[in-house]
């Protein structure tokens, strides 16, 4: 079973800079939250909240994994928990590589707006910027059946 790992920001950011290209952990990702998601007592995958604008009520997630099996409804119910309930933004935005298939597909599936920025990652890679409006997740099936998304005090 897929739990949350609460309180150790810097480290799960660093493995998450260290999943993704260009597979730097120390690049970080400036001042962030992050929750870590274990799974008998391994790390197996992490999403970081950064670019938070509380004036303009927007945060960026980046998450990776080393298993497809981690994005279960609680997890993703405690992400946008923490987006929209917690940190109070009214839009959640990500950024994926264009070659990230798999991804764009489950943006896209989950309702995130689409635009196709060329060059977003360097002169031959393009990306995309996807948004979820607050609106929109609360419409989501995804939401679990009582209608309350999960958050944790500290993330």
């Amino acid at each position: 079973m897929i739990e949350p790992l609460i309180g150790a920001d810097a480290w799960v950011a660093r493995w998450v800079c260290g999943q993704i290209p260009p597979y730097d952990p120390d690049r970080g990702f400036g001042n962030c939250r992050a929750i870590g998601w274990v799974d008998g007592g391994d790390l197996v995958a992490g999403t970081v909240f950064h670019n938070h604008e509380p004036s303009a009520g927007v945060i960026e997630l980046t998450s990776a994994s080393v298993t497809p099996r981690w994005l279960t409804r609680p997890v993703i119910n405690t992400m946008f928990g923490y987006v929209f309930d917690r940190c109070g933004c009214q839009m959640a935005l990500m950024r994926v590589s264009d070659r990230n298939a798999r991804m764009c597909s489950i943006a896209r599936r989950f309702g995130f707006a689409d635009a196709l920025i060329r060059r977003l990652y360097s002169a031959d890679e393009d990306g995309h910027v996807f948004t979820l409006t607050r609106e929109e997740w609360l419409a989501h099936p995804m939401r679990m059946a009582d209608g309350k998304t999960r958050h944790t005090d500290t993330a």
